[in-house]
């Protein structure tokens, strides 16, 4: 699990390791995978930590091999590393373009690339995306953001595509917007504004998101797959 360190990331990692599931943390920051392995642990569940940069291909690859060598099998993958560098579309460098590409959606596809080979020799795996609204209604000022999310519901369309006949599965979760640390940082006005535009009348919490994760990586959900789950309180609807 990419991204395991916070916010959402935390909340998947949690629950699936609340469902039996030996989780492994992959963030940039040691310290805050092992206060997620700690908290884990401490409930009962069975955890371990790598440090990568996601966006350093190389090692991501050779972190995902090492993982399922390790463990004689990989069963489970989850993409939810992210970046943003916000800007209108004409002071947006191409920096910031190509920073929020290759952590959100190259980072992906390697991750996705070096898990197909030891879920097709299991004949099992559960490929999940952590995609966004964004990537589907998009949003000013992320034009890099939007892309990346977009990206990652093709890309996931094709695995499923490539890999259903191996017993794998891949689909993209689209959540909206959700209580994190980056929406805590707004305004308690422009969060009510928000919450006013949804039928549910309020943001999400990182543990629904969790949920929706834990139905698509079941061992039922086999016939579910090539698909982008919205979990947005009807934002879209």
């Amino acid at each position: 699990m990419t991204g395991a360190s916070r916010g959402i990331g935390r909340a998947i990692v949690e629950r699936l390791a609340d469902d039996g599931r030996l989780v492994v943390l992959v963030s940039r920051s040691a310290e805050s995978l092992e206060e997620v392995r700690a908290a884990i642990t401490d409930a009962g569940g069975a955890a371990e930590t790598r440090p990568c940069d996601v966006s350093d291909s190389e090692a991501l690859s050779g972190l995902i091999e090492e993982v399922a060598s390790t463990h004689g099998r990989l069963d489970i993958l989850v993409n939810n590393a992210g970046v943003t560098r916000d800007g209108l579309i004409l002071r947006m460098s191409d920096a910031d373009f190509d920073d929020v590409i290759t952590t959100n959606l190259r980072s992906a596809f390697v991750a996705c690339r070096a898990a197909a080979r030891p879920m097709m020799r299991g004949r099992f795996g559960r490929m999940v995306n952590i995609g966004s609204v964004t990537g589907i209604v998009g949003n000013s000022g992320q034009a890099n953001y939007a892309a990346a999310k977009a990206g990652l519901s093709g890309m996931t369309k094709t695995l499923a595509k490539e890999l259903g006949s191996k017993g794998i599965t891949a689909n993209v979760i689209a959540p909206g917007f959700v209580q994190t640390a980056m929406i805590e940082q707004l305004p308690q006005q422009m969060k009510d504004e928000v919450s006013k535009q949804l039928p549910v009348r309020r943001l999400a919490e990182p543990e629904e998101i969790a949920h929706a994760v834990a139905y698509v990586t079941s061992d039922g959900a086999g016939y579910y797959t090539g698909q982008v789950m919205v979990v947005d309180g009807g934002l879209t609807c």
